[in-house]
């Protein structure tokens, strides 16, 4: 067990640390809450360094009951998809070892034999799962905490042992593990972490035990990062959505830009105040008002002028065509248009009442006829009604098959019967 290595290696690191630590005054662009993946820093590539061991913290069987503790080293290129999330490349490489003496032999294995194991390399992806990214009680977080897991192949050869062969063989391991990082500043992170290495093979020490175990191991380290891209960004790893939110709310600029919508708004609010400004009341603004001052109650034109209405004016009621309609309808036809738009002018110009009869032919039965005459003499009403005439000036009445003005035993006398006539 060589510590001194491992003192050097851990020298080295604090110096760099301690070095990227002087980044932190480097200036940044605040990132917006909907800016994108864009604005920030998302790669990065780190180092490290520390113990490899043949044993894991979580126990379980293994080959060896004395396993020593080796340097192993490593490096990673890490891609950052959220505060929370990052993927990453790594690579591992290093020695495995373990003392002691056979304590049982047979024909197939030899158990608590002493081995040493180069691991080649090691290579694969890792997940991690990043935690304490958001913090309501910090604008930015310092230390971070993480959990790892991924799918590596590694590559290892015995190199002392009972079964030194000078092959190298190949297998499937299963990182897992974390860890927690600390920001020294805008460009470098330190990592401190532990992972778990299991093995899809039991012959790490060149011996296959057959006692139904796997083989594994663990990797203590520590590293640094650095952060790839322009320092003017944010690394995403360090993000804080919820800070961002916070100062885009307190953005100088966009709070400037509010209170000159204020100003804007209370600006137009008068403008639409004094163009609304109707001083005698007579409904017509002043801007628009020729006659100022009319008296209350006065009926005036749109320039707020009082109307002349002739003294007496009488118009021609009980003149018109009658309003034909189809077999079994009350919907107006467009043909009847002209003849109504006279009768509405007629009576609103002299304000008399008129009295609209609906009929209808004998087809049916005379109840259904007596409600469909009414409902013809309805809709004439209603026209009238939305061309301005006064709903109190029109008496609807309904006479059904009642009085017809034509024969019903022919369809030219059943369409003359299908109408609705005006009297006073």
């Amino acid at each position: 067990m060589n510590y001194s290595t491992i003192k050097k290696a851990a020298l080295a690191c604090t110096l760099v640390a301690a070095i990227g630590y002087a980044d932190v005054a480097n200036a940044q662009e605040p990132a917006k809450v909907f800016g994108g993946r864009s604005q920030y820093r998302t790669w990065s590539i780190g180092v490290n360094a520390g113990a490899l061991s043949p044993a894991v913290v979580i126990g379980g069987l293994r080959d060896n009951s004395h396993p020593e503790i080796t340097l192993g080293y490593g490096a990673n290129i890490r891609k950052q998809f959220s505060p929370h999330f990052s993927m990453q490349a790594d690579f591992l490489r290093g020695s495995l070892e373990a003392s002691g003496e056979p304590s049982e032999v047979n024909d197939n294995w030899q158990y608590g034999d002493a081995y040493k194991t180069d691991l080649n390399w090691q290579t694969g992806l890792t997940g991690n799962f990043h935690f304490g990214a958001i913090d309501f009680l910090r604008r930015e977080n310092s230390v971070g905490f993480y959990l790892s897991a991924g799918y590596n192949i590694a590559n290892y050869e015995v190199v002392e042992g009972p079964n030194v062969d000078g092959q190298d063989r190949t297998e499937q391991v299963i990182p897992v593990g974390g860890g927690v990082k600390f920001k020294l500043g805008g460009v470098v992170n330190l990592d401190l972490g532990y992972k778990m290495n299991f093995l899809n093979a039991d012959n790490l020490d060149g011996v296959w035990a057959n006692n139904g175990s796997l083989d594994h191991y663990s990797y203590g380290y520590a590293g640094l990062e650095f952060i790839l891209g322009s320092k003017d960004k944010p690394s995403l790893e360090w993000n804080n959505p919820v800070a961002n939110l916070y100062d885009e709310l307190r953005d100088p600029e966009l709070r400037n830009e509010v209170e000159a919508l204020k100003q804007r708004v209370t600006t137009l609010e008068g403008t639409v105040d004094e163009l609304g400004r109707d001083s005698d009341g007579d409904g017509v603004a002043d801007r628009f008002d020729k006659c100022q001052d009319t008296p209350a109650g006065t009926v005036v034109d749109g320039s707020g002028c009082p109307i002349k209405f002739p003294e007496t004016q009488e118009a021609v009621v009980g003149d018109y065509s009658p309003i034909q309609f189809e077999f079994d309808s009350y919907v107006l036809k467009t043909s009847s248009y002209p003849t109504l738009d006279k009768v509405s002018q007629d009576l609103r110009d002299s304000g008399n009442a008129l009295t609209l009869e609906g009929h209808a032919s004998a087809e049916g039965t005379e109840d259904y006829n007596m409600q469909l005459s009414k409902d013809r003499a309805n809709a004439v009403k209603n026209y009238l009604v939305n061309s301005g005439v006064d709903a109190n000036k029109l008496e609807v009445v309904g006479y059904g098959e009642t009085q017809p003005v034509a024969s019903n035993a022919t369809e030219s006398g059943r369409i003359q019967n299908r109408r609705v006539e005006f009297s006073k």
